[in-house]
């Protein structure tokens, strides 16, 4: 079974992943993908420095992904660039993990509207918060300022835009006991009968 776990930044979807593969799912995180296109050496990161040029990498070699953020946030077509790159090799590299990962697969996805993915979705999974809520935990756990919080929200579709292709809306606008009580309830309903 393949699970889409979509959701905008700050919304909850780690806590939830984390409660799934308590449950016993495997999960596979496309921001960990989008870091590993982009690894030292990878054509990933050749592509990269192409467009945005040298100032996005480290003095090791590597991406500085806070550069690279800076400049690929300040305008829409910068970060759709940065997306042409990154979103086809992410594709590639979760289509294959997927294939050759057994039981039930949670494909976490921030931006999953965005990248109109083309794998095959059992169920689809969108979690959900107020953008106050986002932006507050954007805040005080990443240390973000208010303005750079808000402009990686509004870069991101809308709640609705991701809970208009959701089987499942759950929202984390809750303690955290709470959203993990809500992450179980939804997983084992899912899973209920599979093996």
């Amino acid at each position: 079974m393949l699970i889409a776990l979509t959701g905008g930044i700050a919304s909850g979807k780690s806590t939830l992943a984390r409660q799934f593969v308590a449950l016993g799912a495997t999960e596979i995180d496309a921001d960990l993908l989008a870091r590993e296109v982009v690894e030292p050496g990878s054509a990933g990161l050749a592509a990269v420095t192409e467009v945005f040029g040298t100032a996005v990498l480290a003095e090791d070699g590597s991406l500085d992904r806070q550069a690279l953020a800076t400049i690929a946030f300040s305008d829409e077509q910068s970060r759709k660039r940065l997306e042409s790159i990154l979103h086809p090799l992410i594709q590639q590299l979760s289509s294959e993990r997927i294939k050759n990962t057994d039981g039930v697969v949670v494909y976490t996805i921030p931006l999953l509207v965005e990248t109109k993915s083309p794998l095959n979705f059992d169920h689809i999974i969108a979690v959900s918060a107020p953008v106050e809520t986002r932006v507050q935990r954007l805040i005080q756990h990443r240390g973000m300022t208010e303005q750079a919080a808000r402009a990686r929200i509004h870069a991101q579709s809308s709640d609705q835009e991701r809970e208009s292709i959701a089987d499942t809306v759950i929202s984390s606008d809750c303690s955290m006991e709470e959203l993990v009580s809500r992450a179980t309830s939804a997983y084992l309903e899912l899973t209920a009968g599979t093996d």
